[in-house]
């Protein structure tokens, strides 16, 4: 039996070691697919751990980061097709067969540089390794049907039934769209889902610490990456893509981190001065930590906390590696922890994460209703406990990567009918209007900015308390 998959391989396969099982960009792509459906592991970690092994070929690393994204953004179509041409059976069949046919599925549909014959002959190859004749016999059929009938394909009817329709033709759950449908209308909503399903690019934050703007842009030029400058802050850049962007000399010697718009509004919004004693509540993964230290300029302190050392470790990682020294890591629970009051804290809460779809396809999948009004408790506890922390006319800034009212602005309203001292200072003192509600605080999404859905609100701790 395989440890990693729960699977029992066929006879012919006994004595053939893990590698060979799982071969090649699609069969590392089922393994990963397998992982993140039957366990809680998340999609970039489960990929980023592949594309640094030796067993994933260079020239297969774009292929298989390309499929098993894709195959986690369009699920939902995936499986209402392959549930049609299984006579309803699709969703039973073994978790091998199910990825697998999912895999071929998505580049049959989405991968016009993949011929049809190849992703069939791969899945039945790779099925036929790990499950025998019978059931590669049946991927066989299936996706065989689906070419000679694939411009017959056929969707739910959204005159029957718009909630189910916008669900599989948009691939998304249909409990969000039932929560969003009402909320945006059809035709914003199905830009939003859209906009979800795009690949992503990547946008770079530039280190002032260590280089100007403009000698970076030349250094990017010199390595020919074509990039366009961000609408809402001047010293980040947007490029397509990076290949190997852990190995450049560029970001080895700390001139740039990988961050969206979205995650770098909420420290603009905090303000963050040299001298300041900045608490950062939530601090994994650090790139919200890392911002405030060169926003001032390596003066004052940040205490950055998390529940976690591992992850302290990494943050622990950017520091050294972009020049940064005014960052103490503290391991803790922002909730209940008990340090000296800040000028400013920075509250970047674990949230839904609704907004960060376009990057993390898988969470999609993995989010339930249920999970948001458990969520609101635990951001309701941090926000209570930074706001014992702070000091009398200090900034705290509340943030998510989610665009659910319940985590945003309800939350902050019902924040502040219980603490009076707080008011809202106007978000469009501090970044571009174009992300700025009506009420002063930031709201994104990527529809309409072209960044992750996100929040943030500032606010100011009265002097007279």
């Amino acid at each position: 039996m395989n440890s990693d998959t729960g699977e029992f391989k066929t006879q012919t396969v006994l004595h053939q070691d893990k590698p060979t099982l799982y071969a090649g960009p699609r069969g590392t792509a089922v393994k990963i697919l397998n992982r993140v459906e039957r366990t809680d592991s998340y999609l970039d970690k489960l990929l980023d751990a592949e594309l640094k092994s030796k067993d994933v070929a260079d020239i297969d690393k774009s292929l298989l980061a390309e499929i098993v994204h894709g195959v986690m953004r369009w699920q939902g179509r995936l499986d209402w097709v392959l549930n049609g041409f299984t006579h309803g059976n699709f969703s039973k069949s073994e978790v091998n067969v199910r990825n697998a046919l999912r895999v071929a599925l998505y580049q049959i549909l989405f991968l016009n540089h993949v011929p049809q014959y190849a992703a069939v002959n791969e899945a039945v190859e790779f099925i036929k390794r790990i499950r025998g004749d019978k059931f590669a016999g049946f991927v066989n059929a299936v996706l065989r049907n689906i070419i000679r009938t694939i411009d017959g394909i056929h969707y739910p009817n959204p005159d029957d039934d718009l909630n189910q329709y916008i669900a599989v033709y948009f691939s998304h759950p249909a409990w969000m769209v039932k929560r969003w449908l009402p909320r945006f209308g059809r035709e914003d909503l199905e830009k939003l889902l859209i906009a979800n399903n795009e690949v992503p690019g990547l946008t770079l934050r530039i280190n002032k610490l260590k280089i100007s703007s403009s000698e970076f842009l030349s250094l990017i030029e010199k390595q020919n990456v074509p990039f366009q400058g961000s609408t809402l802050i001047d010293y980040f850049i947007k490029v397509k893509s990076l290949s190997g962007i852990s190995q450049m000399n560029i970001f080895q010697s700390g001139y740039f981190s990988i961050q969206d718009e979205s995650a770098a509004l909420p420290v603009l919004l905090l303000n963050p001065q040299p001298g300041d004693r900045v608490i950062d509540m939530c601090a994994a993964p650090g790139g919200k930590t890392t911002f405030i230290a060169e926003l001032m300029n390596n003066q004052g302190e940040i205490i950055a906390i998390d529940k976690y050392e591992s992850k302290l470790n990494l943050i622990k990682l950017s520091c050294d590696r972009l020049g940064i020294k005014n960052v103490q890591l503290v391991v803790g629970d922002s909730s209940i922890s008990d340090i000296p009051a800040a000028d400013k804290i920075l509250v970047d809460a674990p949230c839904s994460g609704l907004g960060t779809l376009r990057k993390k396809p898988d969470i999609k999948w993995k989010r339930e209703p249920d999970d948001i009004p458990r969520l609101v408790k635990q951001q309701l506890a941090l926000l209570e406990n930074a706001a014992k922390l702070l000091k009398p006319g200090g900034a705290l800034v509340y943030s998510t990567c989610t665009t659910e009212p319940e985590e945003n602005d309800q939350l902050i309203k019902s924040f502040l009918q219980k603490h009076p001292e707080f008011i809202i200072d106007d978000a469009s003192k501090f970044v571009n209007k174009a992300v700025v509600t009506a009420e002063g605080m930031i709201e994104t999404f990527p529809h309409k900015h072209h960044i992750d859905g996100s929040f943030a609100v500032r606010l100011i701790k009265s002097q007279t308390i």
